[in-house]
């Protein structure tokens, strides 16, 4: 079943990827529980500063982040500014739909060039200031009263190029500039949020929140499926099975699914769309995002870690096509105030929140974690691997 947040428009017909044909598979045939098992986490990776200092240095400035999806810059000639990861940037797509990202500086006096942070219309980058002007590939292609600059080197002068690509419907970028790997993001993963039709979706709303909580700790409520009854209770709860759950790993970025209520016993697997009603696949993208592709909508959250106990979540609500009128706008909205309203907004960010806060009273050494939970242990197992 759907629930009364997936909107009844059906998906274009695509075919499900092998990894997500198989996780159903093992929704659906593999052990209703789990083998019964713990394990722990240490309660200093949320708490100590050096190690917020290490995971900033090795994971965010090593690693491709997500930026958004990439209907946040949907039109040609269209610019913005991104600052959540420390450093600022600039996102450009040219006429020809081409995104790139760069430094948010003009390279005659360091300039921050755009402020918006929505997109605006640019078919060229003028800086405030002094009005040098920038074309959408970054080069600089005017400088006014250029007689006062002489011998100026202009093709020397573009903007700083930041590395980024898109792929599978995310914007994918390095705000260190340090040499990072794209391939999976190019690759395994593309291929699955093509399926989903990711790239062709609509942003409905987008809303950034302040967490008062480590990112590891926002993460963790995505990797495991033991809350949902629990926490989600007046939410969502009803629409799940508990623990009817499958994952496996993409590189270091983890992929998992969970059966809606209904269970996938009968349902033709390589029926794509009937599969979609049942599965909702989620992927948590290292270093610190979560995609949650629900039967007709897709939410993404991109984590901006600020403090190791301050996290900016910004949110993004994706659907197939546009409100077509003010039924469906309402059914829209509706659906994100549940969601972003309180599914996250409240219930899981508020449980991260709140644990932030028992961890810092220093009431326990270590996190347990059961059986249900093991998500979370190999997240942080990876993370640990990626920082040694």
């Amino acid at each position: 079943m759907n629930g009364p947040f997936a909107h009844p428009r059906s998906a274009p017909h695509r075919l499900p990827t092998p990894a997500q044909l198989a996780l159903a598979q093992q929704c659906r045939d593999g052990p209703k529980s789990p083998p019964a098992t713990t394990s722990t986490v240490a309660a200093s990776v949320y708490l100590a500063a050096d190690r917020f200092a290490l995971e900033q240095q090795r994971l965010f400035g090593r690693m491709p982040v997500v930026l958004g999806p990439s209907a946040m810059l949907p039109q040609p000639n269209s610019a913005m500014a991104h600052d959540g990861f420390g450093a600022p940037l600039l996102l450009v797509r040219d006429g020809k739909g081409v995104l790139r990202v760069f430094l948010n500086a003009c390279r005659h006096r360091g300039t921050r060039l755009l402020d918006a942070g929505d997109p605006v219309s640019a078919q060229a980058i003028i800086c405030p200031y002094h009005a040098w002007a920038y074309d959408a590939d970054g080069r600089l292609k005017g400088v006014p009263r250029p007689e006062t600059f002489p011998g100026l080197d202009k093709p020397s002068l573009g903007l700083v190029p930041v590395p980024a690509i898109e792929a599978g419907g995310l914007i994918w970028a390095s705000p260190s500039r340090s040499e990072v790997d794209f391939a999976f993001a190019s690759g395994p993963l593309a291929d699955d949020f093509n399926a989903l039709g990711l790239a062709s979706m609509h942003l409905y709303a987008r809303r950034t929140h302040q967490v008062r909580g480590n990112w590891k700790l926002i993460m963790d409520a995505f990797l495991e499926s033991y809350h949902v009854q629990r926490l989600h209770q007046s939410s969502i709860a009803r629409f799940f099975e508990d623990g009817i759950t499958s994952g496996d790993m993409v590189g270091p970025h983890m992929r998992s699914a969970v059966a809606r209520v209904g269970g996938l016993e009968g349902v033709d697997l390589s029926d794509w769309a009937a599969l979609r009603k049942i599965v909702t696949y989620a992927y948590q993208l290292l270093p610190a995002t979560v995609l949650v592709a629900s039967p007709d909508y897709v939410n993404l959250m991109v984590l901006m870690p600020q403090a190791v106990d301050c996290t900016l979540v910004e949110d993004f609500m994706l659907i197939q096509t546009p409100p077509a009128d003010a039924k469906a706008e309402a059914h829209w909205a509706k659906s994100w105030a549940l969601l972003d309203g309180q599914v996250f907004g409240t219930e899981d960010f508020g449980a991260a929140e709140r644990g932030q806060q028992g961890l810092a009273s220093g009431a326990l050494s270590h996190v347990l974690l059961g059986s249900l939970e093991q998500g979370v242990a190999r997240f942080h197992a990876t993370v640990d691997a990626l920082i040694a």
